[in-house]
């Protein structure tokens, strides 16, 4: 299966000029579902991974999946204030304007082996922040992966420190 006609595109979302490319339809579908965690799993072979972290909301789908399918654990990094405990932020860039990402103090810890999962890579704020919460819990990121990659926009070259992988690339 193509898993790129899966995916919906919807114009001028979430503001005019920007193509959202909607991975929800690609979930919707069991098949394609499945195909997409086993690409993203046999892109880690041979790699070490403790734990898991996946931002909201998308990220917490994939994220979960994989981990699952790996053995790993899973610490989801939420939108400012759904934590119930005490937290770490980071804020962010996005393509379309700021925001932050909180993790859970203790949710990751020192010298943990962590792998980044989100659906979309675009201006690599997310997934970068994610990173940020991580290293500053003294964890090791030994990868960061996505369903999609949107080419054209910077977000590969802001994560060229890390081993980073996508599975489907749409032009914008």
């Amino acid at each position: 299966m193509k898993l790129e006609d899966t995916i919906r595109s919807i114009p001028d979302f979430p503001a005019k000029g920007i193509i959202f490319r909607d991975i929800t339809t690609l979930l919707q579908n069991g098949a394609a579902f499945k195909q997409l965690v086993d690409e993203i799993v046999k892109t880690l072979e041979g790699i070490e991974i403790d734990v898991v972290v996946g931002p909201e909301a998308r990220g917490f789908i994939l994220g979960a999946a994989i981990a699952y399918a790996i053995g790993a654990g899973f610490v989801p990094a939420r939108k400012p204030g759904k934590l119930p405990c005490k937290a770490m932020r980071h804020e962010y860039q996005l393509e379309y304007g700021m925001d932050a990402i909180e993790m859970h103090e203790g949710a990751v810890l020192p010298g943990q082996r962590v792998l980044v999962v989100d659906d979309l890579l675009a201006t690599g704020g997310t997934a970068l922040a994610a990173i940020k919460l991580v290293e500053e819990a003294r964890g090791e990121v030994v990868a960061v992966r996505f369903g999609i990659e949107l080419m054209g926009l910077p977000g590969r070259a802001v994560l060229s420190d890390y081993d980073v992988k996508a599975i489907m690339e749409f032009h914008e």
